[in-house]
């Protein structure tokens, strides 16, 4: 998942222009998503139920590196409202992706 949000990070096409920076960024939330669940598999901690608000929260805990967790919530929540559309947003730019998913891939190297 992460291989392709940042691919697409790369793309010019006019008729996909406005696409792009919303289906890279729902890639990179799910590739967060799926770290944080491999984690709790792996200490069989069952928070899988607990809204990931809450399981990145705990995450400060369990990941031993509270900076890396930090970080990784704040991705994560900039990479959420960027998944979906408002009006008077302007969806984020290259650079800002690329920003976030580099916490993303830190974060999944550290769970791996």
């Amino acid at each position: 998942m992460l291989s392709l949000a940042r691919a697409m990070l790369g793309r010019v096409d006019p008729d996909t222009a406005g696409l792009w920076p919303r289906a890279s960024a729902l890639l990179g939330c799910r590739a967060l998503e799926a770290a944080v669940q491999r984690l709790w598999e792996r200490r069989t901690l069952d928070l899988q139920r607990c809204p990931m608000r809450v399981q990145l929260i705990c995450l400060r805990t369990y990941l031993e590196d509270a900076d890396l967790a930090a970080r990784a919530g704040h991705a994560w929540s900039a990479l959420s409202r960027a998944c979906h559309h408002h009006a008077y947003e302007l969806a984020p730019t290259a650079a800002e992706l690329r920003g976030w998913l580099s916490v993303v891939e830190e974060l999944v190297q550290k769970t791996d």
